[in-house]
């Protein structure tokens, strides 16, 4: 009885933790390539923004609405709830606010008709130091509250979302793009991603826990050290 009373009182400290204050979210996928790799483990900070039912596992709790929220601020790295499928969790960089006017002409995001500040950086290599090596065009945009971040043009600047049509985000929405410009289907994609609703929003990611470049199987314990990104342990998300 002691024991199970432990377990118990564990698995609530867990929980609670977890539904209150910050839950560990792993990266399928490139779309935040050059921020978050594939393989990537993060804490995303779940009081940053409130709680919405989305905030509890498996929508225990359904109200609609946010609840001790806070606004999330141009820039921020959130992960959220994808609003065609509200089972699908997403991360991508809240970019349009609400009453923004968003629109990418020629690769150039554009917030509220002015054209963001984009600076050429060196190319991100991918499979550095290999026959296969890749180098693509990588650049620093300025955001208008002075946040600075990476992105990449795998395709260059006329990619199918490099010219868009204004878009117009509604109260209550924001809209989010991927660093990886041209391999990201974010709000720009409307019948896919579209608007996301702030009662979609799960937090913020902070801070990299763990990170693995998938070399090595789960059962490949002796090459597990070899695989670990050592230099990403523990880094903030910006």
């Amino acid at each position: 009885m002691e024991l199970f009373k432990t377990l118990v009182f564990a698995l609530a400290i867990a929980l609670g933790v977890r539904t209150f204050a910050f839950e560990p979210f792993n990266i399928p996928s490139g779309s935040m390539i050059p921020t978050l790799l594939i393989g990537d483990y993060l804490f995303v900070s779940k009081f940053s923004y409130g709680y919405s039912q989305y905030s509890f596992p498996l929508g225990l709790i359904p109200f609609s609405g946010r609840i001790l929220g806070d606004e999330p601020e141009r820039g921020d790295v959130a992960v959220f709830r994808l609003p065609t499928d509200t089972k699908i969790d997403y991360i991508k960089r809240v970019i349009g606010l609400p009453g923004d006017k968003i629109q990418v002409t020629g690769g150039i995001l554009h917030i509220n008709g002015k054209a963001v500040e984009r600076r050429r950086m060196e190319d991100y290599v991918v499979n550095r130091g290999t026959v296969a090596e890749k180098h693509i065009r990588q650049y620093e945009e300025t955001l208008p509250n002075g946040v600075k971040h990476r992105i990449i043009e795998e395709r260059g600047d006329n990619w199918h979302l490099d010219n868009t049509r204004v878009y117009t985000v509604p109260e209550g929405h924001y809209f989010m793009m991927g660093d990886n410009r041209d391999n990201s289907q974010d709000s720009r994609v409307l019948s896919q991603v579209g608007f996301v609703p702030a009662e979609n929003l799960i937090g913020r990611a902070e801070r990299l826990f763990f990170s693995t470049d998938g070399s090595a199987e789960v059962w490949e314990i002796w090459n597990w050290p070899f695989a670990i990104r050592y230099g990403r342990l523990l880094n903030g998300i910006n």
